[in-house]
């Protein structure tokens, strides 16, 4: 089961939503909609709100909020915490518990959030167009968001190639990525992004154009020669990985022979993008 975090806006504000891949469906933090429909000023508000309401709604005896889900969010803090979450289904029934003005505008947005989703499945390409637009608003280049997508289309067709030949999702592919990453750069990616001092961003979210050109690089041969090999199994592509890893190495010293530095570097985002405003500016 793939789960996928995503920060969706409503009138500017935010909502923690997951993406479900094995259910195909939507799941949003209730204490980010119970701040919107509310008007509360911050998240500890919001919190103590949906604290109130699921209690009175328990005693009541409420279904919905028995079969709610807890998964885990990025909180405000950075931190992963177990946060109370619905579908759309139940969502839906929980904010008839809730009197706003906002009600129906934002179930109208639930209901494009879904169908907008629905659409990406099917047409893979408005998932591409959307990310770009996701990076626009947070301030990175045209450059760089032209590497950025290249990168994703090069490691979805490497992680097709590991499905294909026997390498199982989650722990392996992992595996597989620091196999590519250290050979190409010298670090695991825990170290590489240590090295950054990102804690729980994404790593290639912070890498230099540079940086991701050699990723692509390593990944796309890593990809190449599984295609002309037909490796089975973890250790065969193991092999592989540290075979692509090393054509990026290989350019890598070639470059840095020639600019006299090396190209890991320390920078991140956050160094070089606008700060994204808070809700009170």
């Amino acid at each position: 089961m793939t789960k996928k975090q995503a920060l969706q806006l409503f009138e500017q504000r935010k909502v923690r939503t997951v993406w479900d891949d094995e259910q195909e469906k939507w799941y949003f933090s209730i204490v980010d909609v119970c701040g919107i429909l509310t008007d509360q000023p911050d998240y500890d508000h919001a919190r103590n709100y949906w604290k109130v309401l699921k209690h009175r709604l328990v005693k009541e005896g409420n279904e919905t909020v028995t079969n709610c889900n807890q998964l885990k969010l990025q909180a405000f803090d950075g931190k992963m915490r177990l946060t109370d979450v619905a579908d759309t289904e139940q969502l839906f029934r929980l904010i008839q518990s809730i009197p706003s003005p906002k009600a129906e505008p934002f179930k109208q947005w639930m209901a494009q959030v879904a169908s907008n989703r629905l659409d990406q499945m099917q047409d893979p390409e408005l998932s591409i167009d959307q990310a770009i637009l996701d990076y626009k608003r947070l301030g990175y280049s045209d450059a760089w968001i032209n590497q950025r997508i290249k990168s994703i289309e090069v490691r979805k067709e490497l992680t097709d190639e590991w499905k294909r030949t026997g390498v199982q999702e989650g722990l392996e592919y992992a595996s597989q990525t620091d196999i590519i990453t250290r050979e190409w750069s010298g670090f695991t990616t825990k170290q590489y992004k240590r090295h950054k001092g990102l804690k729980k961003e994404n790593l290639r979210d912070n890498m230099t154009n540079l940086e991701i050109a050699l990723n692509i690089l390593a990944e796309a041969s890593a990809t190449e020669l599984s295609k002309q090999r037909d490796p089975k199994g973890y250790e065969g592509q193991a092999r592989v990985a540290q075979e692509g890893g090393s054509v990026a190495k290989a350019a890598r010293t070639q470059l840095e022979s020639k600019l006299g530095r090396t190209i890991i570097s320390k920078s991140k985002a956050s160094d070089h993008l606008l700060p994204e405003k808070s809700d009170e500016d």
